[in-house]
């Protein structure tokens, strides 16, 4: 599933394309949003919020958009073959006279009143890329999950939004800590987060995230030449794959 990063590189190429300009074509092709008229509003902006985002119009509307697992937006010159929008897996078209913004395998599609946003995402944590971190929330959050293994806190939406399995993997291995350590004996959890946030900054700014551990099943580990391993936190349908160094980030003795 995408993760912050992508969602904040998503949001800058919607911005480009659409942000002050007049939509000419519209089209949601969402059984709750399908009705909806958008053609003539005017784009004000998309804002990133964890794994969300929120398209803006100047009639006090907002789109509300998820990824999921495959979903993407791409940008393509308005009139071109790759504008035309034809494709099944397509299920939103934002057009302006220049530039067409194309809503691919979408898992989550809303047409709100921007004054409702905050509904829709009031489950979640504070945004880990927000401008200003909220660190003391996302602590007070992290405490309340008393021995969950920290991976598995570090997933949890609700506790701070926008981190998935590669800056999981990543801050983890940033910190020699073991995945499954109780999140009540670890001892700075606020440096992970700190970690993680300047990791994702950086793919935001580079394109790619730099994987260190992250995908790297059975190859050496880049700090210690151990095979990385991989297993999995959470519970199923909820499962998801942690890779981690054996050696650098041991169990420790008392778990």
């Amino acid at each position: 599933m995408p993760e912050g990063d992508v969602l904040r590189r998503t949001a800058t190429r919607l911005d480009d394309a659409l942000a002050g300009r007049v939509l000419v074509r519209a089209e949601l092709r969402w059984p709750s949003a399908a009705g909806v008229d958008l053609v003539g509003r005017t784009v004000l902006g998309t804002r990133p919020y964890g794994k969300h985002l929120f398209t803006r119009f100047d009639d006090g509307r907002t789109l509300h958009t998820h990824l999921r697992m495959d979903g993407m937006w791409r940008v393509a010159a308005t009139g071109t073959p790759r504008a035309a929008g034809r494709a099944t897996e397509v299920r939103a078209v934002l057009a302006t006279d220049r530039w067409t913004a194309l809503g691919r395998l979408l898992g989550m599609l809303d047409v709100v009143p921007t004054r409702d946003e905050r509904r829709l995402i009031d489950h979640l944590g504070p945004d880990v890329l927000a401008d200003e971190l909220d660190l003391d929330e996302i602590l007070r959050r992290w405490r309340a999950q008393g021995a969950t293994p920290a991976a598995e806190v570090l997933l949890d939406q609700r506790v701070a939004a926008g981190l998935g399995t590669i800056f999981c993997a990543e801050s983890l291995f940033a910190l020699r800590l073991w995945p499954w350590t109780p999140a009540d004996r670890v001892e700075d959890p606020a440096r992970l987060y700190v970690v993680a946030r300047r990791l994702m900054q950086r793919s935001v700014l580079s394109g790619r995230p730099d994987s260190r551990v992250h995908g790297r099943l059975r190859r050496p580990c880049t700090r210690c030449g151990t095979p990385i391993a991989v297993a999995p936190a959470r519970r199923p349908p909820m499962e998801r794959p942690v890779f981690y160094c054996p050696r650098c980030q041991a169990r420790p003795a008392a778990a």
